[in-house]
């Protein structure tokens, strides 16, 4: 059998390897979450709604949702609606960072969802779940109570 000449060094090698075995799974396991998800109830017939709420993002390292989809709706995309020479112009985000200990608040006349073409007449009360994509692989899923325009 072999002996080493520098047992200290396998030592150091061990411990930075194992470092960096574990570190990516702590980063992989903090994750941002939804608060205050809501999605406002449209006229009925309606092809599209709005959904609104807080993510946050209280991890060490940014994180960027690239795309959204609902098993309730033909189709999720983050929104963006802003004032442009007096006029409210709406324009997709294709992709929302939010910062370490920081969050995205999508409100109406802001940051929004819009959920279209509802697979499924909806009602008040009732919840629509949203998975959300995240850059570098990894999804949230964001849970949102469907109210009538007016209990906002």
């Amino acid at each position: 059998m072999k002996t080493l000449r520098h047992p200290w060094l396998a030592g150091l090698a061990f411990c930075l390897l194992s470092a960096g075995a574990f570190a990516p799974a702590f980063a992989r396991d903090c994750q941002p979450q939804l608060r205050e998800g809501w999605v406002r109830l449209g006229p009925a017939g309606m092809p599209m709604m709005a959904g609104f709420g807080r993510i946050e993002n209280r991890c060490k390292a940014p994180v960027t949702i690239t795309g959204a989809s609902s098993p309730a709706f033909g189709s999720v995309e983050l929104h963006e609606t802003r004032l442009v020479d007096g006029v409210n112009r709406m324009r997709a985000v294709p992709e929302l960072r939010i910062a370490p200990d920081d969050a995205a608040v999508l409100k109406p006349g802001g940051l929004h969802l819009m959920l279209m073409r509802p697979h499924a007449p909806l009602q008040a009360g009732s919840k629509v779940v949203v998975q959300f994509e995240l850059a570098g692989g990894g999804t949230l899923l964001g849970e949102f109570e469907v109210r009538k325009p007016n209990a906002l």
